[in-house]
């Protein structure tokens, strides 16, 4: 009954009003990182339809005669943040299997499986992550199988789940390590990185045949009055056909440099639209990496260091790959053990800190934040209406009191598409019943 009664609160109440939603909301006096171009001190941010109207200078802006004004001097505004890997929506307790929608443990190869299927719009770790600046994310299934499905991309508020997700096969998961390899279960599923990687060609290959099976069906000619019974539609290599096209990237889930090189190969050979995934252990081969001429979604940045390398090994990657070309964007902790079910989203939360960390670390302050922004908006195809602080994109605006990456800094305030999101979530509800 909580759970339903927060739900019903956190994400149906800011939508309620349309005429609310359609009055001018005025941000003045604040620092503006755009993330597009540069920093305005003393900025004014119209918000307007959903949209953002104008952007620029005080005095430099027309502020409409209708519009609530809200004072942000001294305030840091920016654009919502966007976590590119999560299982928002798919986990609500981790230690509760009901509770899990991860992973498909009867086959190895599922990328007809939509994540959009299973997306539980009313969890309320969406509003904990939305309270630290977050405010959309992709979201995938679980890394158990070598193709676990198709993520979706979320708004974190919305009228109703419909309205929440905004792309429903944002990308399609691919898998390739050790956690794949299923030792001890059926004899159909791959238990060594050899049949991994075998079994994954084999699919895409089978793909392309059933493609150029139904391309010869549709040119037989047709006997007069003859109605063909139609093809029989196989849903798991149908699934692959955009992604075989390249029309969809491919987020490719790899943690060892040979694995990477491994699974690279692959995907060149078809032509895959590649997104590489983790790559925390990938420092030997830096160079090939950036020659790959492909985007990599880092994370988790926290991991410690083996006994053989450096300890800053991992902490300074995103910095090794930026300096050398390469996209990136950086995830939260939350995809930490997803195979099992983390222990819970509130990872999520976490997301601008990770960039601060490989800011810590060398990477270039401008470059952390569009790791957390535009990079990630670019890499997913919004990158017209999401990501940066740019007249005409969607209202996805934060106001907080300092650096958004800096762990002392506090959200005030959150705008999807121009509406003003209550500051409230389970967690703030638990601390305030309890610190009385």
């Amino acid at each position: 009954m909580i759970t339903n009664r927060l739900a019903t609160l956190l994400i149906g109440a800011a939508f309620a009003s349309a005429a609310l939603a359609q009055k001018p909301v005025v941000i003045t006096g604040g620092k503006l990182l755009t993330v597009s171009h540069g920093t305005i001190e003393d900025g004014v941010l119209v918000l307007q339809g959903g949209k953002i109207a104008a952007v620029g200078k005080v005095g430099a802006v027309s502020v409409p005669r209708d519009a609530t004004v809200i004072d942000a001097k001294g305030m840091t505004v920016y654009p919502g943040l966007i976590d590119p890997d999560t299982t928002l929506g798919m986990v609500e307790v981790g230690s509760d299997k009901n509770a899990r929608d991860l992973n498909e443990s009867s086959d190895e190869i599922m990328p007809h499986m939509h994540v959009a299927d299973a997306f539980h719009a009313e969890t309320v770790l969406i509003p904990v992550a939305r309270l630290n600046g977050v405010t959309n994310a992709a979201v995938a299934p679980g890394t158990d199988d070598s193709l676990s499905g198709q993520d979706a991309f979320i708004q974190l508020a919305g009228k109703d789940r419909d309205a929440m997700i905004l792309s429903r096969d944002a990308a399609l998961s691919l898998n390739f390590g050790a956690e794949q390899r299923r030792r001890g279960a059926k004899a159909a599923y791959p238990g060594t990185r050899m049949g991994l990687i075998t079994q994954l060609r084999q699919s895409l290959l089978d793909a392309q045949q059933y493609e150029a099976s139904l391309a010869a069906d549709a040119k037989k000619p047709k006997k007069e009055g003859e109605t063909p019974a139609p093809a029989k539609r196989d849903l798991k290599l149908e699934a692959l056909l955009p992604y075989l096209h390249g029309e969809k990237p491919v987020v490719v889930q790899v943690t060892e440099a040979y694995e990477a090189e491994t699974v690279m190969k692959v995907a060149q050979e078809f032509h895959l639209k590649v997104v590489l995934k983790g790559m925390t252990r990938t420092q030997d081969i830096v160079d090939e990496v950036a020659s790959w001429k492909v985007p990599v979604i880092f994370g988790p940045i926290y991991e410690l260091p083996r006994p053989d390398e450096r300890f800053d090994a991992v902490f300074s990657m995103p910095a090794q790959l930026a300096k050398r070309g390469v996209k990136v964007a950086l995830m939260s902790s939350d995809a930490v053990g997803a195979s099992t079910g983390p222990g819970s989203n509130f990872g999520v939360r976490n997301l601008p800190y990770a960039a601060g960390f490989a800011a810590a670390y060398g990477l270039p302050y401008d470059e952390a934040l569009k790791a957390v922004t535009l990079n990630v908006a670019e890499i997913y195809g919004v990158a017209d209406k999401l990501g940066s602080l740019d007249v005409g994109k969607t209202a996805n605006v934060v106001i907080a009191n300092g650096d958004p990456l800096d762990v002392r800094t506090d959200v005030k305030q959150v705008f999807i598409e121009g509406v003003s999101q209550p500051m409230v979530s389970r967690q703030t509800q638990l601390r305030d019943e309890y610190s009385k």
